[in-house]
């Protein structure tokens, strides 16, 4: 389970929060909204490369708000791979485990595991520049489930490669998460993606949470003009839904949200 409590964090002229999320062991939890809403900088804030003004973070019954990312128990995945691009791929998914002191036969144990569940066996003599967009997405997903994380943080992972190349990675994911059970947030402004991948569902704007509920409760009960219309929801689910101003969101036990949403801001965000 990962939990946010009030957390808060001031970038620039950009806010994000105060936020609550609860989302539950094993669930996979998409984070939807447009540019500039927050996302890549709420997944950051939780994987330990943000410090919070205020808040708390915690990772199962851990409060790491404090704690170096690679304590975490947190893997992370770019949306640009952020490969090491002067080392193989082998090198790559193993970078982690070398950092971790991880002895010799347990990384060449969980290296032979890793990449037979994500497919990267025949690329691990390769260099990293020789891959394409969905090869090093792969390699990047490796690298992240190589150190057996308690959770797992997805940044647009499927933003920079072509159509066929992203359905298929797509595909990939549910199936890596069907088999692992692992607690995974992923941020993406593609309301496909939520609805083929999520079990929960988060809407973002402005630096602020303003539904979160099982997915398909998302789409068919938009909870204001906003998320109606962001998500593409007919006129008619929303005929007496209320304008974004101050809204409470409790979903014990599937994704939760206590917040309070403002006037949308016209200024520049965070994606």
């Amino acid at each position: 389970m990962i939990g946010l409590r009030n957390l808060f964090h001031r970038f620039g002229d950009f806010t994000l929060g105060p936020l609550s999320l609860s989302v539950p062991d094993g669930e996979y939890c998409v984070i939807l909204g447009p540019s500039g809403a927050g996302k890549s900088l709420l997944l950051q804030t939780i994987a330990g490369l943000v410090m919070p003004n205020e808040g708390q973070i915690t990772v199962g019954e851990r409060d790491v708000t404090a704690t170096a990312p690679e304590l975490r128990g947190i893997g992370l995945v770019f949306q640009q791979s952020a490969l090491f691009p002067h080392m193989s791929v082998e090198e790559n998914v193993l970078y982690g485990l070398r950092a971790r002191g991880v002895e010799q036969a347990e990384r060449a144990r969980r290296l032979a595991q890793v990449v037979e569940r994500t497919g990267t066996g025949d690329l691990l003599t390769r260099p990293v520049a020789t891959l394409s967009g969905g090869e090093a997405q792969k390699v990047a997903i490796a690298r992240a489930l190589a150190v057996s994380p308690d959770v797992l943080l997805l940044d647009e992972p499927l933003s920079p490669i072509d159509h066929n190349t992203r359905l298929s990675l797509q595909r990939e994911l549910g199936r890596i998460h069907r088999e692992l059970c692992l607690t995974t947030v992923h941020v993406t402004h593609s309301r496909e993606e939520a609805r083929a991948l999520g079990s929960c569902c988060a809407i973002m704007m402005g630096g602020k949470i303003i539904q979160a509920a099982p997915t398909e409760e998302v789409f068919e009960k938009p909870r204001c003009t906003f998320v109606a219309s962001f998500l593409g929801v007919d006129a008619v689910k929303v005929k007496h839904a209320p304008k974004c101003s101050v809204i409470c969101v409790r979903q014990p036990g599937v994704c939760d949200a206590a917040l309070e949403m403002a006037t949308p801001p016209t200024g520049k965000g965070n994606s």
